[in-house]
């Protein structure tokens, strides 16, 4: 027996059924920041430095939910042949 559902959403929607977090305000702070700094001409200015906090933590966070899809999957996968 198979089963299809089909859901159609916008991204906000799946974002706030995930529960996914609000970053649009987060990522505007950002972008000030940046434009900021370079506007100002701040002597050694790197961007990536700036942005390396945030881009490290958005890596884990992806790689976490990566683990969890997979071991999610595993799961089903093992149980499955159980029952077969």
């Amino acid at each position: 027996m198979n089963f299809r559902i089909d859901i159609e959403m916008t991204p906000e929607e799946l974002r706030r059924a995930l529960g996914l977090p609000d970053v649009a305000s987060l990522q505007q702070e950002m972008i000030a920041k940046v434009r900021e700094q370079m506007e100002t001409g701040a002597e050694g200015y790197d961007p990536l430095t700036l942005l390396k906090p945030y881009l490290n933590n958005g890596i884990g966070s992806m790689e976490a939910f990566q683990k969890l899809l997979f071991s999610m999957m595993n799961q089903y996968g093992s149980s499955k042949r159980d029952t077969d």
